[in-house]
């Protein structure tokens, strides 16, 4: 996950609109109020598995990105294998961010 994603991760995370946590995660796509899912790189099979799952029931965005590390650094906190973006230009930002290192 380059920089400048991690940054706006980072902003996402002050503004308020940045979820972490399986549990909590799971609560906001099960109440549609998810706009997008990261899951650290370096989490389990079935953690990935799990949340692919769950987001494609749900309708929402999922993407792996970064390390468990990287996340909660970004976010000004100890690693985080989880993430869920509740605001939508946020997510739109982020997704274009992710899939742009991808590319």
């Amino acid at each position: 996950m380059n920089d400048k994603a991690l940054s706006f991760l980072g902003l996402a995370a002050r503004a308020g609109e940045l979820k972490s946590g399986d549990d909590t995660v799971l609560k906001t796509v099960q109440t549609k109020k998810a706009q997008l899912v990261i899951v650290a790189g370096d989490a389990s099979a079935n953690t990935i598995k799990k949340f692919t799952d769950k987001t494609d029931f749900y309708s929402c965005p999922f993407r792996v990105a970064g390390t468990k590390a990287d996340l909660g650094a970004a976010i000004g906190k100890e690693s985080r294998t989880i993430l869920s973006v509740t605001e939508r230009g946020f997510a739109k930002k982020l997704i274009k961010l992710i899939d742009e290192e991808i590319n």
